[in-house]
């Protein structure tokens, strides 16, 4: 009875998509809330995911020559409000520390809502000359914006991220970066995630505050719903005139600098969980679960289990897996239930016949379907089934995109599409700002991204009627 109440304390996610993802967060352990209104505490289970997420994404920047920096937490008001629209995009979420100590600052001090006023600080004082050119500077840190409305991993006051801020000799540097990091994170997503995500830019309207040209990489939840999961900003020089980043280029004359910004947060985290989860938890894709085998020994007391599930341990750890064993006293059935909760991709099960016969049952998270190898071949075997449990994720949530894309040519199908077809909705728009603001009051979709790929499913925008300019993906957003 035990292991199968473990599982019914989740809400079905057919039932209540929103219960069954704040039920998987808090029985899976990955967080638990903080006594601070809006702020999360990162339990092991769900750090060690952003951990494996850190150590992937910093690998792949690197390669790119990213560096990383880090700059302090506190930003002087002076130094927010010299860029107009970046200052008003912000101010609304800016938490602000008023007094060091008992004593009144003199200037109050905002606390890192983004960093861009900071590195460009930063870049006006170490940018002198063409040869200091490109930096191409990232930050590992956490940042604070007062939301109203928070839910684990998706929306915290308090959220840990990176933050990519660089700065360029020419406007095609500045341009080229900001895309190439753009594909960073849609590849990364990918490969590692195993979510697909639709590229794009997005409209003037949901740009960055203060951006020439913001690019989004947008991924589709299991209930139809999308969410923003990386963007990257094209700044142009207009940051650089704000706060005065000159350099004096090779024929000896005084530029402005091109600037770009981009970031992945722990918002990843709620995407892997509501696209890969089911009604038992978590379905974890092996390249970035904290451990990707669990061993659980069947009647552990009986001769040689024990030592037998511990040398299958080894002998996975030594070919370079993440595995475990479970020696609690829990019944085997509720640590098979554990496993399944906490989204490990593969079990090892081994007991007393297997030890006689020398084999043991490995076991799927994201199918459970089950295959009997000798335990010399349980290494190999573990790692060639991980990859195949990676790429079959991968390929399940394609599908699931897919299959969730509509065209609409009329606002009557746009709207019925909104109402009864979850997903990401493909319609014209004529470019009109008004059109964005009718869409999202009459359905509450929102533009998600004109995608880099442009087709001309309609002659007309699916609104207003006048002529359209782009195809833009629509769709309602966490």
């Amino acid at each position: 009875m035990a292991e199968k109440k473990l599982v019914e304390e989740i809400t079905s996610m057919d039932v209540d998509f929103t219960q069954w993802y704040t039920d998987v967060v808090k029985k899976a352990e990955l967080m638990d809330y903080s006594s601070i209104k809006g702020c999360m505490i990162f339990k092991p289970n769900g750090y060690a995911i952003w951990e494996n997420i850190q150590r992937l994404l910093d690998a792949r920047f690197k390669a790119t020559g990213v560096e990383n920096v880090y700059l302090p937490l506190f930003i002087p008001e002076s130094l927010l409000q010299k860029e107009k629209d970046h200052v008003e995009g912000f101010a609304p979420e800016a938490a602000w520390v008023t007094h060091g100590g008992n004593e009144e600052l003199v200037e109050r001090l905002a606390v890192r809502p983004t960093s861009e006023t900071l590195f460009c600080d930063l870049y006006h004082n170490i940018v002198q000359s063409y040869r200091d050119l490109p930096k191409v500077y990232n930050q590992w840190c956490s940042v604070v914006r007062w939301e109203k409305t928070t839910r684990p991993f998706l929306r915290s006051s308090e959220f840990l991220w990176q933050e990519g801020h660089t700065a360029h000799a020419t406007a095609e540097e500045a341009e080229e970066r900001t895309l190439q990091m753009l594909n960073v994170y849609a590849d990364f997503c990918e490969q590692d995630l195993a979510i697909p995500m639709i590229k794009g830019r997005k409209t003037d309207k949901e740009k960055f505050a203060g951006a020439e040209a913001t690019y989004t990489i947008e991924a589709l939840m299991h209930d139809g719903k999308a969410l923003q999961s990386g963007t990257s900003h094209n700044f142009g020089d207009g940051f650089a005139h704000a706060y005065d980043i000159t350099y004096t280029d090779k024929d000896n004359r005084l530029s402005y600098v091109h600037q770009t910004s981009w970031g992945v947060s722990t918002r990843l985290i709620g995407a892997l969980i509501m696209v890969h989860g089911d009604d038992s938890g978590l379905v974890l894709p092996p390249h970035v679960a904290p451990v990707q085998v669990m061993i659980v020994p069947i009647r552990q007391d009986a001769d040689g289990v024990a030592d037998a599930a511990g040398g299958v341990k080894d002998a996975l750890i030594k070919a370079g897996l993440r595995a475990n064993v479970d020696l609690s006293d829990k019944r085997p059935g509720w640590k098979f239930a554990e496993a399944e909760m906490r989204g490990i991709p593969l079990r090892i099960e081994i007991g007393p016949k297997d030890v006689e016969s020398g084999q043991c049952v490995l076991v799927r998270r994201d199918t459970r379907e089950k295959v009997t190898v000798a335990i010399a071949d349980a290494p190999q075997k573990a790692a060639e089934l991980l990859e195949t449990i990676q790429q079959d994720m991968l390929e399940r949530a394609k599908k699931h995109l897919e299959s969730h894309i509509y065209d609409a040519h009329t606002y009557e199908e746009f709207t019925d599409a909104v109402e009864n077809k979850p997903g990401f909705i493909r319609a014209m728009w004529c470019g009109e700002e008004a059109c964005e603001l009718k869409i999202k009051e009459d359905t509450t979709a929102t533009s998600r991204c004109m995608p880099f790929e442009q087709e001309r499913i309609a002659d007309t925008c699916v609104c207003c009627g006048k002529p359209a300019k782009k195809l833009v993906y629509w769709g309602k957003a966490y």
